[in-house]
């Protein structure tokens, strides 16, 4: 892994992960993900998370070479999730006498991980607005609950003016892979973090209070250069707001005719001057990807053959993570096919009429089996209301 430079006195400890095939056994990662700790090394030495157990050796190996013979003082404990506490127990083995510091949640939940004997004695709680001393170095804390579980707790660190993110500000990829921030940080968030948009708010809140030069995540690169670009990306994503021009037509087809249906709809909106438009077949896009564009445009089409009366299970599986997902204001149109009884269009606006500040968009077309020269007329009905 490429060398991570923060500062003289904060280094990173943490490892690349090539090999994972699954995040959170279910997002696709084929650039892997990293896993980021950090330390502090002061009059007083705090260690800034642990590590997922794939990495065990290469991070211990990262931390006895930073400490260099030196005795850490604190485990800082942000985030219970097992890729960044699994080595909790490894290091309060290795150093008997750290202290642990978290919240009141942090420490309500890490009996459920850990059997830690001397837990009263070894805790160090704090709350929001709390500072840990550790010298030079000032540890701000800063609650940040559901981002994205209740313990989470971020950093702020005065004198380097840095913010310890937690899995705020993450993407998905090593730190070795060169590709866009924002694609892989979009997909991480809406499929991760997405549900919380008003938690992430008031968080934005404080952090705008705060003079922030670099900000180090859990997972992804360290962020130094144009934080305001970051930070108005979250900002756009947990309004809900639209990111992008363009239209997104997630479409879940059987035999391939409801998808010629939303190839001839993509034509003719690009022949009208749609200058963006993705069409995505959800039986092979990965999921965490339609995910991520159904939140990135503003106005989408969903189409769905009918099956078994119901829409066919990839729509189905998208609308209902969508809809777990606080998915909302968005224009939106609807195209159903059937055979013998055209069911999918109802059963789409029902999960869509649970949702806040969905418009859908007229006329809602039924296709009968393949398209025809009469069904060409109702989408270019639906394409004028579409580039209205």
């Amino acid at each position: 892994m490429k060398d991570v430079v923060i500062s003289e006195d904060i280094k990173y400890i943490g490892a690349d992960d090539e090999d994972i095939d699954l995040f959170e056994s279910q997002y696709s990662v084929p650039n892997g993900v990293s896993y980021n700790s950090y330390i502090i090394i002061d009059k007083k030495i705090a260690i800034m998370e642990t590590i997922d157990k794939r990495k065990t050796n290469e991070w211990l190996n990262n931390l006895d070479k930073a400490l260099n013979g030196k005795t850490p003082d604190y485990l800082v404990v942000s985030h219970l999730e097992p890729d960044h506490a699994y080595n909790i127990g490894t290091i309060i083995d290795k150093y008997p006498n750290i202290k642990l510091v978290g919240n009141n949640k942090t420490f309500a939940f890490l009996p459920q991980f850990f059997d830690i004997k001397d837990l009263d004695e070894r805790k160090v709680e704090v709350k929001d607005g709390d500072v840990l001393d550790l010298g030079k170095h000032k540890l701000h804390f800063i609650m940040a609950p559901m981002i994205h579980w209740p313990e989470v707790m971020m950093e702020y660190e005065e004198t380097e003016k840095i913010l310890f993110s937690a899995d705020g500000f993450g993407k998905f990829g090593t730190l070795n892979t060169d590709e866009d921030w924002d694609c892989e940080a979009r997909r991480y968030y809406f499929n991760i973090v997405g549900k919380y948009g008003m938690q992430v708010q008031s968080l934005l809140k404080k952090a705008s209070l705060l003079d922030i030069h670099i900000i180090c995540p859990l997972h992804g690169p360290i962020l130094k250069d144009n934080l305001s670009h970051y930070i108005s990306k979250y900002n756009i994503w947990s309004r809900y707001e639209a990111e992008s021009d363009g239209i997104y037509i997630a479409c879940a087809s059987i035999h391939g005719n409801t998808f010629t249906v939303c190839q001839k709809l993509k034509e003719i909106l690009e022949e009208k001057g749609a200058t963006k438009v993705v069409l995505t077949d959800l039986s092979r896009e990965d999921f965490a990807e339609a995910v991520e564009d159904s939140f990135r445009y503003g106005k989408i089409i969903f189409a769905s053959s009918t099956y078994n009366m119901e829409m066919f299970p990839p729509m189905r599986n998208l609308l209902m993570d969508l809809k777990e997902k606080n998915y909302q204001n968005r224009k939106v149109g609807i195209i159903e096919n059937g055979t013998w009884a055209p069911n999918s269009a109802k059963c789409m606006k029902e999960i869509l009429s649970t949702m806040k500040n969905i418009e859908i968009m007229e006329p809602i077309i039924t296709i009968r089996s393949t398209l025809k020269n009469s069904d060409i007329e109702k989408l270019n009905e639906l394409v004028q209301k579409i580039l209205q």
